[in-house]
């Protein structure tokens, strides 16, 4: 089964990284975003990768070419220039499919452009800039027992700001930033039959503004509830939350070895 990322939106919101690589190419622990989204599906034993490029793609198509040799040990032959790999660790047994799919194309019509690669049977999509410990095996078989055309992952986002609860003028409890509060709301990790093509119609279908409300609207919507960690990268806050969290040893969305 296939898994789309989607790696093509131009990160406005994160200018202060994104401006010189694509936002799933900001680096928690020296590895991209893309690396741990894609870390998380292996995992669960969905390997191969359909990345539907846009802004800075070329970073991302380095990044995947120089990979094996990165990550190995070389003999080069100066003279001749050929280069022996030798690796020097498990490498990681990926199949990427790197499409171009627009530089200002919204997140339905990159899905749509992929429709020659995806009509032949169930597939995944998710963002290039959210992390969480979601159960993409669980959340499959949860897809096929609902019979939908489409399911998404609900999540609860963690709160701005911790919250009080009061007695008359006294605060009774108090929490820092609790899990939520705010209701359940969209957090990606989706899966969709090829029926799904029928909802999109060109580069200006949003998945979510679009797609997702006439889904909802006919009945083909189902959504799997994940009460575990969840967080999106929209923000500089955010991108130092998880880099922090990397760095503590206690990375929540990490569910390899």
């Amino acid at each position: 089964m296939k898994v789309v990322v989607l790696a093509g939106g131009q990160g406005t919101r994160l200018a202060e990284e994104t401006e010189v690589r694509p936002k799933p190419m900001v680096e928690i622990g020296g590895r991209p975003l893309l690396w741990h989204i894609m870390k998380h599906y292996a995992h669960h034993g969905f390997r191969e990768f359909v990345l539907a490029l846009g802004h800075r793609g070329e970073v991302i198509k380095r990044y995947l070419i120089d990979y094996r040799p990165l990550h190995s040990n070389l003999t080069v032959d100066v003279g001749s220039g050929a280069v022996a790999v030798t690796p020097c660790q498990a490498v990681d047994d990926w199949k990427v499919h790197l499409v171009d799919t627009g530089y200002s194309t919204l997140t339905g019509g990159r899905v749509q452009r992929l429709k020659d690669r995806l009509a032949g049977g169930t597939f995944m999509v998710t963002y290039g800039d959210g992390l969480a410990s979601v159960d993409v095996g669980a959340l499959l078989r949860f897809h096929r027992h609902q019979g939908k055309i489409a399911t998404l992952t609900a999540v609860r986002p963690p709160a701005r700001f911790g919250s009080l609860v009061f007695d008359g003028e006294r605060v009774v409890r108090f929490s820092e930033k609790p899990q939520s509060g705010e209701g359940w709301i969209n957090g990606g990790f989706l899966v969709f039959e090829p029926a799904v093509f029928s909802y999109l119609e060109g580069d200006d279908t949003s998945l979510e503004a679009g797609t997702m409300e006439r889904l909802a609207a006919d009945g083909q919507l189902a959504a799997y509830r994940h009460e575990g960690f969840w967080q999106c990268v929209d923000t500089l806050r955010d991108l130092r939350l998880l880099r922090a969290l990397w760095d503590s040893g206690d990375a929540p969305w990490k569910t390899w070895e």
